[in-house]
């Protein structure tokens, strides 16, 4: 007898992202009943039991924000999203966080306490606002043999937007590094500026120079926790040791307590 299909809950929206690569993404990850829920229609209102239920979670959303005439504001989730998620990972169930995510919920330092980071749109007690940078050459080097990046090669070449953003290297174990691209100030752009409609402005801002960790396992999660800063845009949906690792990343942290 066919066994069911392990089940696979995705989290989107609050960020702009290609769809149809991004499904193709999904579908190329192993035999997954997938559920895609996709903020702010559906992604909190109708997660907290889904994310209770589900084998794998992908977050690959920025939710918490609302961007216009040159501001943002931001909220909390709901008690009930943030009730769902904490007993999932204190059940031993863990996630997987993409891209974007790092700046999701600002409101909710727990959510990036458990990450490790945590991208800035706005400068505050913080410190300044964060930087980004598009289509970003580098090579993607494995520093951690782990189930995350078992079987990828040594290194390989990614073209993808990169952040500069506090992130804290004492609260997860590295798993792949960028390098050729320096995490300075003169190489990144803005948050703040782009919100104000300055895009691909650095004037006037200021941040020091940062980790170049881009993929790494939270140490402060009760339950496996993997970041991937991979996923702008098509090319890198479509890169396939991006998708291996993604997949793998799936697995293992579906699998179980660490």
């Amino acid at each position: 007898m066919r066994q069911s299909r392990r089940t696979l809950l995705v989290l989107s929206g609050g960020h702009p992202y290609e769809a149809g690569p991004f499904d193709d993404l999904l579908r190329s990850l192993g035999d997954w009943d997938i559920t895609h829920l996709i903020h702010p229609d559906g992604g909190e209102a109708d997660a907290a039991d889904a994310i209770c239920a589900t084998e794998a979670l992908l977050f690959y959303d920025m939710a918490g924000y609302s961007f216009g005439e040159g501001r943002v504001e931001m909220r909390p989730p709901s008690a009930a999203f943030r009730e769902a998620l904490s007993t999932r990972f204190e059940s031993g169930r863990g996630a997987v966080a993409m891209h974007h995510a790092l700046a999701g919920w600002a409101l909710w330092p727990e959510w990036h306490d458990w990450l490790g980071g945590q991208f800035h749109y706005q400068p505050g007690a913080h410190g300044p606002d964060s930087g980004y940078r598009h289509d970003v050459a580098y090579d993607a080097r494995i520093v951690a043999d782990h189930p995350v990046t078992r079987g990828l090669p040594a290194s390989f070449p990614v073209t993808d937007e990169l952040y500069l953003c506090p992130i804290d290297e004492a609260a997860f174990t590295p798993l792949v590094r960028a390098r050729g691209f320096a995490f300075t100030r003169d190489n990144f752009y803005s948050a703040a500026n782009a919100v104000a409609g300055a895009m691909f402005s650095n004037e006037g801002w200021d941040h020091p120079a940062g980790s170049d960790c881009i993929a790494w396992e939270s140490r402060t999660c009760p339950a496996p926790l993997v970041y991937l800063q991979f996923g702008d845009g098509p090319a890198t949906y479509a890169n396939p040791h991006v998708r291996r690792m993604l997949a793998q990343a799936l697995d293992y942290t579906s699998g179980g307590t660490a």
